[in-house]
């Protein structure tokens, strides 16, 4: 199979959209969430969407196979707080490897189904989904104690362990830190990748990186100016670098021209569909959506284009079709290369 790098070269590739809000749409209730496995659990189990990879993975795969036909060279597995720091919040901890592994399968399962049925198509990739914990390390959670951290380096590192060994185990193609908004969260995600791909002594897989500004301000969540944050990480030598999240395309724009001067690598973005109403909804129309993010690729902005909170299998159709002619961003020409 041809190797993402050599597809990057080619054209811009699609990832593919949101996975909660497609949950959502599922309505599915605490009975469903929990199965007959986790039928007596001493909480609710109820939100904790990661955990349909083993009580529903039928819905799991179903969404990955909408998204596919739609045109997604990528698709993420349903592991955003599939590590033992979120986990905790519904007594979950020791599921972490299982749930990462299940749920990578699931995602792999789907790929075999598509490709199956649609013989010398493009290649399609898992990228293992590794969110941004709901504990941060550069913040305090106590106002009156800015000192006080509710979990440490130490503790946050060998949680995205876990996950990178059960994603690496389930068979995943790369690896996706994504919706970063504190940048010590994802360095910890970084050298838990970093080691454990030492530790086993395997090949490293392609890493991509992806953070999130929160406000018209052009900071992350922990202060952190974009070039700021771009460096911080770039030790990693991540395939991509990009932005999700947060922003709708239209607000998202000014970031991701600034962030394609920047980087050394290919430029992922993958917006919500607009921001979200009163009621917390998406109303961006995948043809909207999709004609942002056409504009992004015509100025040589982006590599890798998507959608994420409240974007659909309409999105990600609309989005494809629209990029699928476009040349993608160049890679800019290292000083060493010209000497």
């Amino acid at each position: 199979m041809k190797s993402i790098e050599a597809c990057l070269q080619e054209r811009i590739l699609i990832i593919d959209g949101a996975m909660g809000t497609m949950i959502q749409q599922y309505k599915l209730g605490e009975s469903e969430y929990r199965g007959e496995r986790f039928r007596d659990w001493p909480c609710d189990l109820k939100g904790n969407n990661d955990l349909l990879s083993i009580t529903k993975p039928s819905v799991i795969r179903e969404i990955h196979m909408q998204y596919l036909e739609a045109g997604a060279d990528i698709i993420e597995t349903n592991t955003f707080n599939a590590q033992r720091v979120s986990l905790a919040d519904y007594r979950m901890q020791e599921l972490a490897y299982e749930l990462n592994v299940t749920a990578a399968t699931c995602a792999r399962e789907a790929v075999g189904t598509f490709t199956t049925s649609h013989p010398g198509g493009s290649p399609k990739f898992v990228a293992g989904a590794i969110g941004p914990m709901n504990k941060t390390l550069s913040l305090s959670p106590d106002v009156n104690n800015p000192g006080f951290r509710s979990v440490s380096f130490d503790e946050v590192a060998d949680a995205y362990y876990e996950q990178v060994r059960g994603l690496v185990d389930g068979g995943v193609d790369l690896l996706l830190i994504e919706t970063i908004f504190d940048t010590l969260n994802a360095k910890a995600a970084i050298y838990a990748i970093k080691k454990f791909f030492r530790d086993t002594s395997t090949k490293p897989l392609p890493v991509m990186i992806s953070g999130t500004i929160t406000d018209a301000s052009g900071r992350t969540l922990s202060g952190q100016t974009l070039e700021a944050f771009y460096t911080s990480v770039m030790h990693a030598r991540p395939l991509s670098i990009g932005l999700n999240c947060a922003l709708g395309a239209e607000q998202m724009r000014p970031h991701i021209e600034e962030l394609s001067h920047l980087a050394g690598c290919y430029v992922s973005a993958y917006p919500n569909a607009g921001l979200p109403n009163a009621m917390g909804d998406y109303d961006e129309k995948p043809e909207q959506t999709a004609h942002f993010l056409e504009d992004w690729a015509k100025a040589g902005f982006v590599n890798i284009v998507g959608g994420c909170c409240g974007t659909t299998p309409e999105h990600i159709r609309h989005i494809a079709e629209h990029v699928k002619d476009i040349v993608p961003r160049a890679l800019p020409v290292e000083e060493t290369e010209l000497a």
